[in-house]
Parts: structure tokens; C-alpha cells; sequence
């Protein structure tokens, strides 16, 4: 079997999709992008085709080497991502040939079932706290907000109290019956980190996410003596190494790579192994579309310190498509008491509907993330 073609779709609200096809018929689909710079990820995927073309999709495991070692220039975000979608698609060949879903080529369950939390979206209390209910009717009891908006490098205390006063109301209304997370965003820096998180403490989030941008992660260790709360990172770093300078310098207990920005299946399961040997946390990053979550969960089921997994079903970036919209067996995906099951078709075990994704991909826009700055002027982090 060989390589034969590589197409890519950008697609609403902020996706690309990744089609492999072969001589012998068998397709594999990922999902390589950066959200808002899905074009640059695109040149990517079709520059690294030259090595693809003619090969065997079989060799994962050289093709992934090749395309991380074959340029002198290497790692980063858009490498890593357009790298990542091609690891899915031929993880997808290979469980299609072999009649077995990935998780069984990767030596099989350690569960049953994956713990799912839900973003919920809003910038005040009262539309947190609405969504947070009618994500509860739909059997969620597990969620991430945003724990701050803009934040300069020293800010005033009533932007502390903002915060707080977010997070006080949701433990009001809801006590301990649900647990959440709190995404800093890297939108803090680390003097004002060190402040935030002393004011959450006593509303017990479930994690503090990027507290500081990960370019800052020798903070991490330092905010991570000072509190009891788990601070949780990773959505921005992309290979292994990066990784490893975080987990040799501790301070992370939660480590959240992304399954299509951190090179795919392939280098996230290694990466969760070594979280493993620190006795770190797993929870991988994916507000994203249905091959990227779909390959988080191949991961989780095999990794034993995995312990959560986040979904972008009605997110609030979610505009112009939802989560399952490309996706024929939806059924597979359904969240039952707050779970998933193993998805149990062969390869990555999501059916693309590939029609609609030609359709949508003749009319998409390019995604941006907003730009925020300050009321001097200054750019904000977003």
C-alpha cells in the first residue's frame, strides 16, 4: 500500500480537516490546524507531502521521524500541528487495515469510561451561571471558565474582585455539586498570578490553567509553592522536549498536550508516559473538532494517569458548525452520565461526512482570535 494523495478542507467554525488516501482504497482522515492560522498550517501539510507521497502509511513511526528530522528547522506550532493531522489520518489507515479501532493497536483499555467536562462560555456571573445549568440538564457536572478577562502586568484589585465575584456566585449557586477549572489563558502575568490565585483558594476550581504564558513556564514551579491548587498547562507547548524541561522543573500537575498541535497520537502518547513517570496528570486539550477529540480519546483509554477529557460541544467558538455536524455516526460520540465510551470502530472510529465537508469548505472564513489592548493602548493578551 502507498501514499497516493493528501487533501486538505478548511471548514467552519475554525477546523481543517485532513484527507490520506492510498492505491488500495483506504482513506484516513485528521485535523491538522492552529485556530487562526489554518492557512499556514495548510502549506505546511502540503509542503511535508514530498515525504509522503509514495510511502508506505504503515511506517507511522519512520514517516513521523522523517517529517519531524527531515528539515533542519523544526518544532513549533505550525510544524508540529500539520505533523500531528498526518500522525491521526495514518493512524486511521493503519486501524482501518487492521480491522481495530487505535487504542487497540496501542496495547488495549486501562477504562471503561472517560470523565468529559464542557467549556461554558459568558463575562458575567449571571450567563455563567445559566449555561453552567443547562449544561447540568444535559448531564455535565464537570466545566471550564475563563478565570479572568485582560489583566496588565500589575492591575487594580477591582479587576481582582471581578474575578472572584465570578467564581463566589457559581459556588453559591451550584455548593460542591460540580467542580470546575479556571483558565487563566496566559492573559496573567506572574505578579498578578500570584495574587489571583491567593483570592481563588477558597473556592476550591478544580485546576488553574496556564497561569502564566507557557514562554513564562519558570513560574510555574514558583506558583505551584505557594498554592495547594493544581495548576494545569500544555495547550501551547508542542513536542516532547518542550514538555520535558516543564516536567523536570515541576510545578505542573495536570499536563494538557494537544492532540493536533503536540505532533499527534504518536508524540502525545509518549508524552503522556512521561507525565506518567512525574505523577502527573493527563487531561488533553481540544476545543477543537471531531478527529482531534476522537484521537484525545485513543489516548486517554491507554493512559493510565489520564483523568479528564475537555470537548468543544457547544462552545462558544463553536459558530457556523457544532462538534458532530461532519460526523455520520454521532451516536458514537454520545456522553452518557458525563462520559464516553471507547469509540469502537476500526481506525480513529469517526465517520466523516465527507459531501458536507467539500460543501462548507467552498465558502469558509478565516478564523481570528480577537485583539484585545488596554485602555492605554497596549496590546492585551487574549
Amino acid at each position: 500500500m502507498k501514499i497516493t494523495k493528501l487533501t486538505t478542507y478548511r471548514l467552519p467554525p475554525r477546523w481543517m480537516f485532513l484527507k490520506i488516501e492510498t492505491d488500495e482504497g483506504v482513506t484516513g482522515w485528521g485535523e491538522p490546524v492552529i485556530e487562526g492560522r489554518a492557512r499556514s498550517v495548510e502549506a505546511a501539510v502540503h509542503e511535508l507531502s514530498d515525504y509522503l507521497v509514495g510511502q508506505d502509511p504503515s511506517r507511522i513511526n519512520d514517516l513521523w521521524q522523517v517529517m519531524y528530522r527531515g528539515g533542519f528547522y523544526r518544532g513549533g506550532p505550525v510544524l508540529m500541528s500539520a505533523i500531528a493531522g498526518i500522525d491521526q489520518a495514518l493512524w486511521d489507515i493503519k486501524g482501518k487495515v487492521l480491522g481495530a479501532p487505535v487504542w487497540q493497536l496501542l496495547g488495549g483499555l486501562v477504562r471503561n469510561k472517560m470523565k468529559a467536562y464542557s467549556w461554558v462560555g459568558g463575562d458575567r456571573p449571571a450567563e455563567v451561571i445559566n449555561g453552567i445549568a443547562k449544561l447540568r440538564e444535559i448531564g455535565f457536572d464537570t466545566f471550564k471558565l475563563n478565570g479572568c478577562e485582560e489583566m496588565g502586568i500589575i492591575d487594580s484589585s477591582q479587576k481582582i474582585d471581578a474575578a472572584v465575584n465570578t467564581v463566589a456566585q457559581i459556588r453559591e449557586v451550584f455548593g460542591n455539586d460540580i467542580e470546575f477549572g479556571l483558565d487563566f489563558h496566559g492573559r496573567v502575568s506572574a505578579p498578578m498570578a500570584k495574587v489571583l490565585i491567593k483570592e481563588l483558594e477558597p473556592y476550591r476550581p478544580l485546576f488553574i490553567e496556564e497561569p502564566v504564558l507557557a514562554e513564562q513556564a519558570e513560574y510555574y514551579p514558583k506558583l505551584a509553592a505557594q498554592t495547594h491548587l493544581p495548576i494545569a498547562a500544555g495547550e501551547r507547548m508542542y513536542s516532547r522536549f518542550e514538555f520535558k524541561r516543564v516536567l523536570e522543573a515541576g510545578g505542573i500537575a495536570i499536563l494538557q498536550p494537544d492532540l493536533s498541535h503536540a505532533g499527534g497520537i504518536t508524540e502525545c502518547h509518549k508524552i503522556a508516559a512521561m507525565a506518567e513517570a512525574y505523577d502527573v496528570a493527563l487531561a488533553p486539550h481540544c476545543p477543537l473538532g471531531p478527529i482531534a477529540l476522537a484521537s484525545c480519546l485513543h489516548v486517554d483509554f491507554i493512559s493510565r494517569n489520564a483523568v479528564f477529557q475537555e470537548q468543544s460541544m457547544g462552545i462558544h467558538y463553536n459558530q457556523g458548525a457544532e462538534l458532530l455536524d461532519y460526523v455520520i455516526n454521532k451516536e458514537d460520540f454520545s456522553i452518557k452520565g458525563g462520559h464516553f465510551a471507547p469509540l469502537t470502530k476500526p481506525g480513529l472510529g469517526v465517520e466523516i461526512d465527507e459531501q458536507l465537508v467539500i460543501e462548507r469548505s467552498r465558502q469558509t472564513a478565516d478564523w481570528r482570535n480577537p485583539l484585545w489592548r488596554f485602555p492605554d493602548g497596549s496590546v492585551a493578551e487574549w
